[in-house]
């Protein structure tokens, strides 16, 4: 599992140092286990060559005695002139001579080699001897990490006629062998050490060399967004396989724009429908007094009513009225729709806040601030607007309460100045917090419900936050925050 959580450049590079390592260690395993097959097979034939030729060297003896050629007579035809202890020292072997139930009749002598004489051949080697087709037997042993082979073969007359057991010891000295394979694994670990030296060289850049061109791709699809223009990647010298994900990518791309059109373009047309459709309610409501007192005043209009100057002056009374509220209207649409410019002017904003609040008339609003002067980067025009309209909200939310109060407090946070509204007025219910944000919600009989959502729009606008705390029949407390 840890393997797969690695990069595919890391994995690209491990793999291709465990395969030559892996390489390397299967070369040096075949090549001991073919040494140790080729000095098994060496010892063998050796010693095959070596039985051989002694058998034809006691061939050549049994030819050319005076004595009668038999098992009885083998002791003094090779004891004669130290035959047997003259072929010994010629082919540099012991030699023992078995008659065919396997006593020992002569052997070689004992000075030249370590004498490994048996009084007998054991009846398995002799019933082995016996099944095999070739009359010859050859025997393995290991004793304390050296290993011994021996041979059986029978001697014959010129009939071939069986008349002794010929027995071969022979020890496999590999210590030469053993230094020749030590210097040859020795040099084969040099040129594999500078091999992995190489190979590690090369899975580095070639890792790199690989996964370059997916770490572009990577690199763009994060940079990927929906709000912006994206750039498409163009690559060179890259695989098919490459070509085909960045043509995908490239593909998603252009998709991606034209949805982000189509989105931007059906949000643009649905807000407006939206803002046509409560332009159009609002500026009803005040049309339709202004038409019944046009109908009432036409219907009753009478020059020579004395109180006629009187009915007119109410007439235009009413018709004002309803004229300065599709006025404020037309206003509270145009503030909300206009965006607030980033002025970015320094201000201190307990003496903002202040000079905010000194519009209104009602006694039961305080102002609390423990420093004289915090400072923020703030349009001073959006930061008034901001604290009129969060207090003109608890002013009306207090219209039923005996003991109405509201307290305006200006605090320095670590990096941030916190604007706190707190009133113990009629508070928001819960199935109306979520929409205390939103454009043209309200709860009261009059107003289009977007002095909060402008509100919102001008905090976002400088980087900070407005949230609210808010219990029925208790208060709210609306908390915004935005950076020193």
């Amino acid at each position: 599992m840890k393997m797969l959580k690695l990069s595919l450049r890391t994995r690209i590079f491990i793999s291709m140092i465990l395969l030559v390592l892996g390489a390397s260690i299967l070369i040096f395993g075949v090549t001991v286990y073919q040494y140790k097959q080729e000095a098994e097979s060496y010892h063998e034939e050796r010693l095959e060559r070596k039985q051989r030729a002694i058998l034809e060297n006691i061939k050549f003896v049994l030819a050319s005695t005076t004595y009668v050629v038999d098992t009885e007579n083998l002791g003094p035809i090779f004891t004669e002139r130290d035959k047997i202890d003259e072929m010994a020292e010629v082919h540099e072997m012991q030699i023992h001579i078995y008659d065919l139930d396997g006593s020992l009749i002569i052997k070689s002598n004992e000075s030249f080699f370590k004498d490994s004489t048996t009084v007998s051949i054991p009846e398995s080697v002799l019933s082995k001897l016996d099944a095999t087709t070739t009359k010859h037997y050859l025997k393995k042993t290991e004793v304390n990490g050296q290993k011994y082979q021996s041979s059986y073969s029978y001697i014959t007359d010129g009939k071939f006629k069986p008349l002794a057991i010929l027995y071969l010891p022979y020890v496999q000295d590999d210590s030469l062998l053993n230094r020749d394979l030590n210097n040859f694994l020795v040099r084969m670990a040099e040129v594999y050490l500078f091999m992995l030296l190489i190979a590690i060289i090369l899975s580095f850049f070639l890792s790199k060399y690989i996964t370059k061109s997916l770490k572009i791709i990577s690199e763009k699809i994060n940079q990927t967004r929906l709000d912006k223009r994206n750039q498409k990647i163009e690559l060179s010298n890259a695989t098919e396989e490459i070509y085909a994900l960045v043509s995908a990518y490239n593909s998603m791309i252009d998709e991606l724009e034209e949805s982000a059109v189509k989105l931007a373009t059906n949000e643009r047309e649905q807000a407006w429908r939206e803002m046509a459709k409560q332009v159009a309610h609002e500026i009803k409501n005040p049309l339709t007094p202004m038409r019944l007192s046009v109908q009432s005043f036409q219907r009753n209009f009478d020059p020579e009513d004395p109180e006629i100057h009187h009915k007119v002056d109410e007439y235009s009374e009413t018709l004002i009225n309803q004229i300065d509220t599709m006025s404020s209207i037309a206003s509270a649409f145009s503030n909300f729709a206009k965006m607030p410019a980033q002025q970015n002017e320094t201000l201190n904003v307990p003496k903002i806040v202040k000079l905010a609040l000194d519009i209104f008339n009602e006694k039961y609003i305080e102002f609390q601030c423990d420093q004289d002067e915090i400072l923020a980067k703030f349009d001073r025009t959006q930061l008034i607007r901001v604290v009129t309209n969060l207090v003109k909200n608890a002013t009306q939310a207090l219209q039923d309460v005996e003991d109405p109060r509201i307290m305006v407090a200006v605090e320095e946070e670590e990096n941030t100045v916190l604007i706190s509204v707190s009133d113990n007025g009629m508070g928001i219910s819960e199935e109306n917090k979520t929409k205390v944000f939103e454009p043209k919600f309200t709860t009261k009989s009059s107003g289009m419900g977007l002095g909060l959502a402008m509100v919102k729009n001008i905090v976002e606008t400088y980087n900070g936050t407005i949230s609210f705390v808010s219990k029925q029949n208790k208060g709210t407390i609306f908390n915004v925050r935005f950076p020193k």
